[in-house]
């Protein structure tokens, strides 16, 4: 067994304990974050049967696309998106844009979208900690935010909330923002909502435990 395989087969087991523990029946889809290896690393993941990567930086996507075009892989876009990065995002076709964080960008998408002819598979980011550093929509709007993308921007296919756990040594406060996340997503899955996007490292297994159905790893798998 390969070092790749044991470290994937230790999450794995780790994920369904927590499944069984608090009786999660949900799918978990898991995205490898590469941001911080070479092509190399995301060769090894492939061969381990791992499909689905994510990145931070448009242009770091592009490199790692085009190093990789011979292999059938889902890339998903998970960083801050920059106004004039749009249209080579757009041009990468991501399987999934995880950082929608604003009605504005939403609007902006669509209308570049629009020129192109294209569409977008799209997360809303919900700033479920409060934050000042971090992007994403408040709770208190994010059901009207989402209802209002999905009116007004024919181009963005909305496929449900990613957020980022809070930034404590807190476990109870972590908690509460997968929770707040979580409570949001449900109340969407009428209308569409299919993934619910939070946890990393260091606590995947708090997300899992609060509704998690899409995991965002990185350093657990590549250390």
């Amino acid at each position: 067994m390969s070092l790749y395989e044991a470290r994937f087969d230790e999450i794995l087991t780790r994920i369904e304990k927590v499944r069984l523990r608090v009786n999660q029946h949900q799918i978990i889809k898991i995205i490898a974050v590469s941001k911080n290896v070479d092509e190399n690393a995301i060769s090894n993941m492939y061969s381990i049967g791992q499909r689905a990567f994510g990145e931070n930086r448009v242009q770091d996507m592009k490199a790692k696309i085009e190093a990789l075009e011979h292999l059938p892989l889902e890339w998903h876009f998970i960083g801050r998106l920059q106004t004039n990065k749009i249209n080579q995002l757009i041009d990468l076709n991501p399987t999934l844009m995880h950082s929608c964080s604003s009605l504005e960008m939403a609007k902006e998408l669509d209308k570049r979208l629009h020129v192109k002819d294209c569409s977008m598979n799209i997360l809303l980011q919900i700033n479920s900690a409060y934050e000042e550093q971090k992007a994403g929509v408040m709770p208190e709007i994010a059901l009207d935010v989402y209802e209002q993308i999905q009116s007004s921007c024919k181009n963005l296919n909305l496929k449900g909330v990613m957020s980022i756990g809070a930034h404590s040594e807190d476990e109870k406060l972590i908690q509460k923002s997968f929770e707040t996340t979580y409570g949001i997503y449900e109340k969407l899955q009428n209308k569409g909502a299919k993934y619910c996007s939070m946890g990393m490292s260091d606590d995947f297994e708090l997300a899992v435990e609060c509704g998690s159905n899409m995991l965002r790893l990185g350093s657990i798998l590549f250390k």
